[in-house]
């Protein structure tokens, strides 16, 4: 991570619109365990483009990691209202496992809240 980070921070250096290299800096940041860091590279990205996918999900599995899960809902509800959820398997993969699950399990009681209030009406 350490050496991703650095490549990704020369790459950024030299084209500072290069969203793909502020994406893998925020990554290889999270990687070590750097999450503030890589939580503020992942805003600086999303105020340049608000709609991009990969963006909102990293920053909603940061969210969720701090405890904020309204937050963490309200950025996965604009991930699906995009349309553009290929994004969430391929970060499944960078996420650290007690990441990940954290994520499964949110998603997963989430969506049996959502269930359960459409059975409700």
């Amino acid at each position: 991570a350490p050496g991703v980070y650095q490549l990704a921070s020369l790459l950024v250096e030299l084209d500072a619109s290069d969203e793909a290299s502020r994406i893998l800096c925020a990554d290889a940041l999270y990687q070590m365990g750097c999450v503030e860091e890589a939580h503020k590279l992942l805003l600086l990205a999303l105020s340049r483009n608000p709609q991009r996918s990969p963006v909102l999900a990293r920053l909603a599995v940061l969210q969720l990691k701090k405890g904020f899960m309204y937050d963490g809902n309200q950025l996965l509800k604009k991930v699906i209202r995009i349309g553009d959820t290929s994004c969430l398997l391929p970060i499944m993969d960078i996420f650290k496992d007690e990441d990940r699950k954290l994520m499964q399990t949110h998603c997963h009681f989430r969506a049996l809240t959502i269930l359960r209030d459409k059975q409700e009406d």
